[in-house]
């Protein structure tokens, strides 16, 4: 099976999405695992329990790793998105399918942004930290993982069907 044009646009955007990935956890290094514990913080006292446990180095990771994290959301919205088309061309699905997963990552995408701007304030406005705000923002960020680890999900086990189709061929 030759390569198409959106194949070297997947494979591009994929690898661009792996470089992004990686970068952001090189900038976090040890602060990596309270991104996780912030992002599924669902009261004021455990989000900042979890700003509590950084010292003032982590705390500049943490904060380092949120510029090139306006970036990431739209390296890995237009990575899924092509997958989706790909998978499309390659196999059956429905027209509410393959809308369904185009747009999943893209409100995904959407929503590490209010993540990633109301973490930024909150590390510098502790004192609006509250229940409210801290629930808002874990339930996005839970969403945000759903929606695109759910399309992963759905594109891996595509892929998967039609490698394993392409093999049986031959």
């Amino acid at each position: 099976m030759a390569l198409t044009s959106l194949d070297r646009k997947l494979i591009g955007w994929s690898a661009l999405f792996v470089a992004s990935q990686l970068n952001i956890a090189r900038l976090l290094g040890p602060a990596a695992p309270r991104v996780l514990e912030a992002q599924t913080a669902f009261s004021a006292g455990s989000y900042t329990a979890v700003l509590d446990k950084m010292d003032a180095a982590d705390t500049a990771r943490y904060r380092s790793h949120f510029y090139p994290d306006f970036v990431h959301p739209a390296i890995y919205a237009i990575a899924l998105s092509t997958g989706t088309r790909r998978l499309a061309e390659l196999t059956p699905m429905s027209p509410t399918t393959r809308r369904v997963f185009t747009a999943a990552p893209v409100v995904s995408a959407a929503g590490d942004y209010v993540e990633n701007v109301v973490g930024l304030y909150l590390l510098d406005h502790r004192d609006r930290i509250t229940d409210t705000t801290v629930r808002a923002t874990s339930t996005v960020s839970v969403t945000k993982w759903v929606l695109a680890l759910g399309t992963l999900g759905f594109l891996s086990q595509g892929f998967v069907r039609v490698w394993a189709k392409s093999l049986l061929r031959r």
